[in-house]
């Protein structure tokens, strides 16, 4: 791995995607939030939008970059500029890949918020390799997908015995509302079952296997959780796998790792309600036509008001065992979606640019790249990482 030389870069950290709806949340935390000496611009490629998002962010001296997200040169010249490339504009499937390639080139730190596992693998498979080379942290899933899994199951294992094989449970409740982007990514998801399973095959295909350790997510079958009294219905999410990938990575996991994820919901007839219109989207989404339509119902670019997101909120419980001790943490914020994602984005890519961090470089999950100092700065922000009971 080359150490990058970012000294002379134009700036610390560039968020492109700055005018979508969450793009414009992260945006609003960075003005508020990001030291008085940290060199930032918007990126994206409207002018019109970015000056008019300038203009109400009241920072006329904040400088606007313009870069199609398919115009790879461009894209180049963008992350050449900078130390840290922060991007909402997904889905990552679509317009993603030429961004973390010139990111991959120039030795830049990237931070995303994609929760699609097919983008996830394929970047692996055509970037890791180079951005190992150059020194780039590429840091996929930087907020709610998949910031308070991954970051609570590593806390949970702080406070487990090491050296000892360790079995992690976690369980999501939510109260919040999806934007049009993140209907769009969801939709895109859920039809590409065929497309995620060949690229998450070719990369198993390429990934080193661990000689003396083992890390698993299974996923796990509905169950009455008597540790949260809750209905547990597993989540055949990103989030497990970016856990599995932390747990494969760091040997402060243990020996023996198992990690399980769930949603958490109190009432059987809920819960029911809820496979079944999971199952329903599922079916909507393999057809084409209907796909569109509900895209078209609810674009990118719109989703909940301040009043609305101002009344969500998230828990993630977690239930660690190992070594003869059980510890029950818990990761909890505010809105989920966007307030939250928009502040863990921002705050993972000042990690990034700022804070002293492991020297790895490649495709890395938040806990790997950023483990403790993220931890620090998150809790700093607002979001709780507790431990509830031990035993």
């Amino acid at each position: 791995m080359n150490t990058p030389d970012r000294a002379g870069r134009d700036f610390d950290l560039v968020l492109y995607g700055a005018t979508g709806f969450v793009g414009e949340l992260t945006a609003q935390y960075l003005a508020e939030h990001a030291p008085s000496d940290c060199r930032w611009a918007i990126a994206g490629r409207n002018r019109e939008k970015l000056e008019q998002l300038r203009e109400g962010l009241g920072r006329p001296e904040l400088p606007l970059l313009l870069a199609d997200a398919k115009d790879g040169a461009a894209l180049r010249e963008l992350a050449a500029s900078t130390r840290v490339v922060a991007t909402t504009a997904g889905p990552y499937l679509w317009y993603g890949e030429p961004l973390v390639a010139a990111c991959a080139e120039e030795g830049t730190d990237y931070a995303d918020l994609t929760g699609e596992g097919e983008f996830v693998d394929r970047v692996f498979l055509a970037h890791d390799a180079r951005a190992r080379e150059t020194g780039a942290k590429l840091v996929h899933a930087c907020g709610f997908d998949s910031v308070p899994h991954d970051l609570g199951a590593y806390y949970t294992v702080l406070q487990l015995p090491e050296d000892v094989p360790l079995r992690v449970d976690g369980f999501v409740r939510s109260q919040a509302l999806i934007s049009g982007g993140t209907l769009a990514s969801a939709l895109t998801v859920m039809s590409r079952g065929r497309q995620t399973l060949a690229a998450a095959r070719e990369r198993r295909l390429h990934e080193p296997r661990l000689p003396d350790r083992r890390a698993r997510a299974p996923l796990g079958a509905p169950r009455r959780s008597a540790e949260t009294g809750t209905w547990a219905l597993p989540l055949p999410t990103l989030d497990r796998t970016v856990v599995e990938r932390s747990a494969s990575t760091l040997r402060r996991y243990g020996p023996d790792f198992r990690y399980r994820h769930y949603a958490s919901v109190k009432h059987l007839p809920v819960a029911a309600g809820g496979v079944a219109a999971m199952g329903g989207a599922l079916l909507a989404a393999q057809v084409p036509p209907v796909r569109q339509w509900l895209m078209d119902r609810y674009q990118p670019g719109r989703g909940p008001d301040a009043e609305r997101r101002a009344r969500s909120w998230f828990t993630v419980r977690f239930v660690g065992e190992g070594g003869g001790r059980r510890v029950l943490t818990e990761v909890s914020g505010g809105d989920p979606g966007y307030g939250e994602t928009a502040k863990m984005l921002a705050e993972s890519a000042l990690c990034l640019a700022y804070d002293e961090l492991p020297a790895r470089a490649g495709q890395l999950t938040t806990a790997v790249a950023m483990g403790d100092a993220l931890l620090s700065r998150l809790h700093g922000a607002g979001i709780r990482f507790r431990v509830a009971h031990t035993s």
